[in-house]
């Protein structure tokens, strides 16, 4: 593509993958977000939960004085408690939904683009009872935001039977799980990920192009799923080019220009594209951020 890509995308990163120690809002928030802020290639950043009130205001102050796009994963707060927003438990299910709010509460403070989640783990047996509490999760979730604002909720597409197993899932429960939320809700959308789907099972255009309408946010990263015995195998977001895994500068551009032609990037309203890439082992995470933004270049040229 001989048009710059920031015609058609606000590249963004996710701060609590690509630094370690983040997700449960604690860590060296600030030192690693300046990292961020002060590297004009990214227009946008992605943060989750921040338990300290005055090291939330200092994020909010340095994202607005660096003139980047913010937006706001909920994921965490499930991922690192256990949490699961369609638990069948109905005391469960609510504290879930509350914790979610307060992530809600805390993306308005910092004027964030959008807010995202995941649906948890499942049972086969009880697969039916499990997508109504996700319906009525998400529901509760979309008029919670709507109170407040304009801030559109999206619901990240996971795998369903590697390793966080959630329910959402495989395209086809995708496609009517966003059917039925935006027939009542005009602030839902869903997020889709590169590294997610060779897990699900799915090239990326049976991936992609059943739900195309509602997807309102992408992430680029990859995976390691040929052996459990391999080295960052299941949802670790290698670094691009790790051994044995799924997603180098081929996979994105394809994974790029699908978007592309189904009118997700575009000019007139450029969505976020964000990097969800974390080292493993030792790396260092500035080294695997510049390999990131190596293989996008690279990827974009094929576009």
């Amino acid at each position: 593509m001989e048009k710059s890509m920031r015609k058609y995308m606000k590249v963004g990163i996710i701060l609590h993958m690509a630094f370690n120690g983040l997700a449960t809002g604690e860590g060296p928030i600030l030192e690693c977000l300046k990292k961020i802020v002060i590297d004009d290639y990214f227009e946008a950043v992605e943060v989750t939960q921040i338990k300290d009130d005055n090291v939330r205001k200092e994020v909010r102050d340095m994202i607005q004085c660096s003139h980047m796009t913010v937006a706001y994963g909920g994921q965490p707060r499930m991922l690192t408690t256990g949490m699961n927003i369609n638990d069948l438990n109905e005391e469960k299910r609510l504290a879930a939904v509350d914790s979610l709010k307060k992530g809600i509460d805390e993306a308005y403070e910092l004027s964030a683009a959008g807010f995202s989640f995941l649906a948890g783990q499942y049972e086969e047996d009880t697969k039916e009872d499990s997508f109504k509490a996700l319906l009525k999760s998400t529901r509760e979730l979309c008029e919670y935001s709507k109170s407040k604002g304009n801030m559109p909720i999206t619901l990240e597409v996971f795998d369903y039977d590697i390793d966080k197993k959630s329910l959402i899932g495989p395209v086809n429960l995708a496609k009517e799980y966003a059917e039925k939320i935006t027939s009542e809700y005009d602030n839902f959308g869903l997020m889709v990920d590169l590294s997610h789907i060779p897990m699900i099972h799915e090239s990326i255009e049976e991936s992609i192009l059943p739900i195309r309408k509602y997807i309102k946010h992408a992430h680029m990263g990859n995976t390691v799923i040929k052996s459990s015995e391999m080295p960052g195998y299941g949802d670790q977001h290698p670094r691009f080019g790790f051994p044995n895994s799924e997603n180098d500068v081929k996979e994105l551009a394809d994974y790029l220009r699908l978007l592309l032609k189904i009118g997700f990037l575009n000019e007139e309203n450029r969505p976020i594209v964000s990097f969800e890439v974390k080292p493993y082992g030792n790396e260092d995470s500035e080294i695997v951020i510049a390999n990131a933004k190596r293989t996008l270049n690279l990827a974009w040229e094929l576009v």
